[in-house]
Parts: C-alpha cells; sequence; structure tokens
C-alpha cells in the first residue's frame, strides 16, 4: 500500500518569512502563518500562479468575522457590505487557526487533500487508470516526463535542463510532482494527448489550459496574509455566486466527462474549476516521489464564458471580443504598468482584482507577475515572475492621478522609439550590405532579413529604457522632458550593436542615417509617423 501525502501538513510549498528564513509549508502551516510569511518562493512560475488561485479560494471559505465569510452566496448582492467585510479581515491581521483547521478538516470531505488517495485525489482522476488503457487493455500512462514541464517527451524531444528520456524516466519528488500537477491544470498544452476511453469512442486530443499563453497580475502585499486576502475577486465582477459554487477538492462526486460543464460561479469554479485536462499521479511505494502520471483531457465540452480576475483583457483594434494579453518573455513588467493604472475604457482593461482595494494599502502595494510564454498548442518557450515596487497608489482613480497620465506618456513614448529603433537598425543594414542601395533614396526593406543589429539593438534598448522610466517616475524626475531620455538610450544601444563596424565608410554613412532616424523623433510635429515609414516604402 502507497503511503498518502497530505497536503495539509506536508511540506511541499516553499515560502519565505519575514525575517528572512526559507522554508516549505503544508496548506495548515501556510495559513495560520501567513502573516509571518513575505513570499511564496515556486521556482516554476506557472505553478505559483494556479496556487495563488487554489488559495484565493480557500481564503473565501477561511476567512470572514461573526460568522460571515468572505465566499458567502449572501453576499452577492451587497458590494459594499462584502468590501466592509473583507476590511474587517484585514483589520484582524490573521487568519483564525480555528476557522482554518475547521474548512481544513471538516468543511472539505476526508481524503480530498490526500494527493495519492485512492478515491478523491486531489486535483485528480483515479478513472484514468482504467481510461488510458492500450488495444489489449493494458495501462497506458502519459510518463512523468509528460508532467514536468521543461523535460523533454517523445523520441524527438530537445534536451533543455536535464538528461531525460522516455525510456528511462527518472522520478520526480512529490512536492514537484504537485507543483507540475496545478501548472498542467492551468497552462497545458491542446492537440494531442493520451487517448481516454470512455465510450467506443477513444478520443486523444484534448484542449488548452485556462491560462495558456497568458500572463497573471496580483496585487502584492508585505506580508501573505494581505495578498490572499486581497486576491479574493469581487462577487459578480468574475461570476456569480451560486448555492452549489464547489471547488473540485469540495465536490462529493468526480465530475462527468461527458456531461455538460457547470456554471463558472463565484467564487471556487472560476477560479479553480476551469481545468480542460485530467491527470493522475503515480507514486513510488514509500510516497515521497511520482514515478508516472496520466495526462489527457477532461472534456470537450466548449468552454463557459469567464473572466479571470488577474489577467488584463485587451480589444483587438479592428473589433471583436477581448483576449487576455499574452506573455512575453522578452517583455518587462514595466511595459504593462499604465494598462493597471489607468481606469481602462480603450484598448485594455485591467485586472478585476486590482478593482477597490483599501485605499490604506495603496501606499505599500507592489504588483507581481506570472507568466508564460507559450504557443496555443504545444510550444513551451519560459516562464518568468516579476514585482513592482509600491506603484499602486499612482492608480488613475487615486490620490496620484497624473502619475498614471505620466506612466502612459513614458511607455508610449519608450513603445514608440523601440519600434524606431528596429527600424532603425535594419535600414542601417541594408545601407551596410547592398551595395545597389542608394544612400539618399527612399529604401524598401525586406522584413524576413532584418540583419542582425536590430535583435542585438532591441537587446540593450529595452534594460536601458527600463532604467530611464523608472527615473522618469522618481521625485526629482518627474518635471524632465520624457523623450531625450529614451532617444538617447536607442542612439547608445544602436551604436552598441553595430560596434566597431562603424570604422568602415559604408558602415559609417548608414550609422548617421540610422541615427537621423531616431532624432527625427525629437521634432515637433502634429503627428510622429510610424516607424515603418520613416524613410521607406515598406
Amino acid at each position: 500500500m502507497t503511503d498518502g501525502f497530505d497536503l495539509r501538513d506536508e511540506r511541499w510549498i516553499p515560502v519565505r518569512l519575514a525575517d528572512g528564513v526559507a522554508l516549505r509549508v503544508g496548506l495548515r502551516e501556510l495559513f495560520q502563518r501567513a502573516d509571518e510569511i513575505a513570499d511564496l518562493e515556486l521556482p516554476v512560475a506557472p505553478a505559483a500562479s494556479g496556487l495563488l488561485r487554489i488559495l484565493a479560494a480557500m481564503t473565501a471559505r477561511i476567512a470572514g468575522c461573526d460568522g460571515v465569510r468572505l465566499g458567502d452566496e449572501d453576499l452577492g448582492e451587497d458590494i459594499n457590505g462584502w468590501l466592509r467585510l473583507r476590511n474587517q479581515v484585514l483589520a484582524e491581521g490573521r487568519f483564525d487557526p480555528m476557522r482554518v483547521n475547521a474548512y481544513l478538516d471538516q468543511e472539505v470531505p476526508k481524503g480530498h487533500f490526500d494527493l495519492f488517495d485512492a478515491q478523491r485525489p486531489f486535483l485528480q482522476d483515479p478513472r484514468l487508470r482504467s481510461q488510458c488503457v492500450d488495444g489489449q487493455g493494458r495501462p497506458n500512462p502519459s510518463g512523468v516526463n509528460k508532467l514536468v514541464l521543461g523535460r523533454p517527451t517523445g523520441v524527438n524531444g530537445a534536451v533543455l535542463f536535464g538528461h531525460f528520456n522516455d525510456g528511462a524516466p527518472v522520478p520526480v519528488t512529490t512536492a514537484e510532482a504537485a507543483w507540475h500537477l496545478i501548472a498542467q491544470l492551468y497552462y497545458g498544452p491542446s492537440g494531442q494527448c493520451t487517448p481516454r476511453k470512455i465510450t467506443a469512442v477513444k478520443p486523444g486530443n484534448g484542449d488548452a489550459g485556462p491560462l495558456r499563453k497568458s500572463i497573471s497580475y496580483h496585487p502584492w502585499a508585505d506580508d501573505l496574509f494581505t495578498t490572499l486576502v486581497l486576491a479574493v475577486p469581487q462577487p459578480g465582477v468574475c461570476g456569480d455566486p451560486a448555492e452549489d459554487d464547489a471547488c473540485p477538492w469540495e465536490a462529493d462526486e468526480l465530475p462527468d466527462p461527458l456531461g455538460p460543464i457547470p456554471s463558472m460561479s463565484w467564487p471556487g469554479r472560476v477560479l479553480t474549476g476551469r481545468a480542460r485536462h485530467a491527470a493522475l499521479l503515480e507514486p513510488a511505494s514509500d510516497g515521497r516521489s511520482v514515478t508516472q502520471a496520466y495526462l489527457t483531457w477532461s472534456t470537450h465540452e466548449p468552454p463557459h464564458l469567464a473572466r479571470d480576475p488577474y489577467i488584463i483583457l485587451d480589444t483587438p483594434r479592428a473589433g471583436g471580443a477581448p483576449f487576455a494579453r499574452p506573455a512575453d518573455g522578452s517583455r518587462a513588467l514595466w511595459r504593462d504598468l499604465d494598462a493597471l493604472l489607468l481606469k481602462g475604457g480603450g484598448q485594455s482593461r485591467r485586472p478585476a482584482a486590482f478593482e477597490n482595494l483599501p485605499r490604506t494599502l495603496r501606499t505599500k502595494l507592489r504588483v507581481r507577475a506570472y507568466g508564460f510564454d507559450q504557443d496555443g498548442q504545444q510550444r513551451d518557450s519560459s516562464w518568468f515572475e516579476a514585482t513592482t515596487p509600491p506603484v499602486l497608489q499612482w492608480r488613475e482613480d487615486g490620490p496620484e492621478p497624473e502619475m498614471a497620465l505620466r506612466v502612459g506618456q513614458c511607455r508610449e513614448f519608450a513603445e514608440l522609439v523601440g519600434e524606431r529603433l528596429h527600424f532603425a537598425a535594419r535600414l542601417a543594414w541594408r545601407l551596410t550590405t547592398d551595395p545597389e542601395t542608394d544612400p539618399t533614396a527612399k529604401v524598401k526593406l525586406d522584413p524576413k532579413k532584418p540583419g542582425p543589429w536590430a535583435h542585438a539593438a532591441a537587446a540593450r534598448f529595452w534594460p536601458s529604457a527600463e532604467a530611464v522610466f523608472w527615473s522618469l517616475l522618481a521625485a526629482e524626475g518627474r518635471q524632465a522632458n520624457t523623450q531625450p531620455p529614451f532617444i538617447n538610450a536607442a542612439l547608445d544601444a544602436l551604436d552598441g550593436a553595430i560596434g566597431a563596424r562603424s570604422a568602415d565608410l559604408r558602415v559609417a554613412r548608414a550609422r548617421v542615417r540610422a541615427r537621423a532616424v531616431l532624432r527625427a523623433l525629437l521634432k515637433p510635429g502634429p503627428a510622429r509617423p510610424s516607424a515603418t515609414t520613416v524613410g521607406s516604402s515598406s
């Protein structure tokens, strides 16, 4: 018999205390010591993103005052009452240990927090052992390499982070398996997967996880207690309360993979009930590691529309349905800051979690971002985590609305300069390498042949632009002109990309013209043309 792994008390979540001590805790200790915990320190950003949603749903069940909890259905039509209750909870400064124990030990059915429970393993489906089988009825698992993000799978998988292969899979510790389980349920791929046979049909394809290729933004306080309370979304904004709202580990029955999907009710299903994958972990005999895993589809029903409370929604310029801002591993967090501070109404809507934040906390709140740079199907590029300084007092509807506008102006001009730098570097490369090009005439650039300088210049520009951005927002820089510092950073980046080649006469002439393209941004005018039209016919 395999030993269990009870997530309530096993130490599987890495955290850092306020005094700097790093340790791992279970769910019980995390909630009971949340006021002492300064940060989550999961090394897998998509797992941290999913875990925060799970913890926010649990917080809604635990946090409350005078017998009323943040997740109670009756508060759905009284937003002001809900906000008052949240302020009361924040004033307490910590979660009540008795309420924590009551939820973990009494309100959730026995065994549902055990990662290896025979009937209801946490966030898993034990039916996969009999439903994921080969033609002879033998178990057909997906492999532990399929579970762990970053490991290669199949015969052509690239070796990125270790020499793993499906012929000799390396077990993963149970704590890490829990991280990757959560990450797969929120960010898992679409397309081909391990076939699952329930009827005579044996489909082997599934849909992408609800957060695939997205970036999440969270108000971040100095302690985890405050962060989790603020993570609970307001009722009605991202789903309506319902009497039968339940998180997967709270439900009495396993979901019907062939039946209709329950509505995305608040807060449980909106935060934890949107998975498109089903999973099952197979442990070693001592329960300390996972040796095998099943990953397949959980439903083929169309998903219900639901607004995630932690994502920026962008509207296409040509119109249409808003979409989650995609994660980009090469894009720094400060370039999204104005979308978090401005009230929206244009092309972007800030995350619902940033609405109605307590005024008393705004001067201390930072922004934490978790992103996973992926395509919409199978390819994973990189994940990342970033945290801003305290900036939420600069919101447009806050005490310093002029700062939100300045943030927007600085970010927009930096983007314009970045676009112009990309063009200028391509132009310089074309003038240098094509002897038939007239250096005084308009130049038609081939988008398929950008040359090496554009990428090199961007790699130098954006880190410098970030330093410029924060200097212009500092108290001593708020009256400065926003334009020259960014252009100077672009000129330096262009020179750095070209390097010593500028000693060549042809390169020197190309450099002069490219620098003129950048300096043209300083010229006054009613409107600046885009970078693709300056001195070019393409």
